[in-house]
């Protein structure tokens, strides 16, 4: 990956990164693409989804958010590429250089950087996103749910897509080409996965509070308020503000499969 550098643009060109799995994936707009458990189970990665438009699920999605909107793990982009199609004030961040390049490539707004790294805004926004299977960043929900808790306004909303199936697991996986085995490119990461029920297990004990649940295509989601009070010493403002800024290198420990 390249050193540090102003990720916050419209336009990527001779932007280079390593040649990886996900990246591959992602220039090529298609899989197959799998994160692979020690005990050889696969969870497929839909590429070909997250590098087309928004779809209607999506759309429909998007409706729900309010204010400015933090999408946390944004991939190759659509969802902030639709969001600043409606005039929205919106940023992704990703792991992934690649992701990101291509987000800038569609117009969207993304910055190069790990949720759990310092970003705009913090505690400013008004709705975070943690969909696409991101609820495994970093493997520790409970981590995660506190640090989206800290990005955004209290009372603010985060809108999460869960497992279709009850389950609370976390493993170390490594992202395959295929279904080879011997794809395996890079270092183990921790990711987790969530079903609805154990999402708001771990939420409520940390101050979230349930604003709705649904379904739509084959898809599962949950929407939560944070708390309404903020131990911050100065009230955040209304608006967050997206300002240009200078991209550290993700940790090596941080997911890659950020999408």
């Amino acid at each position: 990956m390249s050193t540090a550098h102003e990720v916050i643009a419209r336009d990527p060109g001779g932007h280079s990164w390593s040649a990886d799995p996900y990246a591959d994936a992602l220039r090529a707009g298609r899989g197959p693409l799998f994160l692979r458990r020690g005990d050889g189970w696969l969870l497929p990665l839909d590429v070909e989804r997250w590098c087309a438009r928004a779809d209607a699920v999506d759309r429909q999605v998007l409706d729900r958010c309010e204010g400015t909107v933090l999408d946390v793990g944004c991939g190759p982009g659509r969802l902030v590429t639709e969001l600043a199609a409606r005039g929205r004030t919106a940023l992704g961040v990703d792991v992934s250089e690649a992701a990101v390049a291509h987000t800038l490539g569609l117009g969207g707004p993304a910055l190069w950087r790990s949720v759990f790294e310092p970003l705009p805004g913090e505690g400013r926004w008004n709705t975070a996103l943690l969909l696409d299977d991101n609820l495994g960043i970093g493997g520790d929900p409970r981590a995660l749910l506190r640090r989206v808790a800290q990005l955004l306004l209290p009372g603010g909303l985060l809108i999460a897509e869960t497992a279709p199936v009850d389950v609370d697991e976390r493993a170390d996986v490594r992202i395959v080409r295929g279904t080879d085995t011997q794809g395996a490119t890079g270092a183990a990461f921790p990711w987790a996965r969530l079903g609805t029920q154990a999402l708001l297990r771990y939420a409520r004990p940390l101050g979230w509070r349930t604003a709705d649940q649904w379904s739509a295509g084959d898809r599962c989601f949950v929407s939560l308020r944070s708390r309404s009070t903020s131990n911050r010493a100065e009230p955040p403002n209304s608006t967050a503000v997206i300002s240009s800024q200078r991209a550290r290198k993700p940790s090596a420990e941080r997911p890659v499969a950020d999408s």
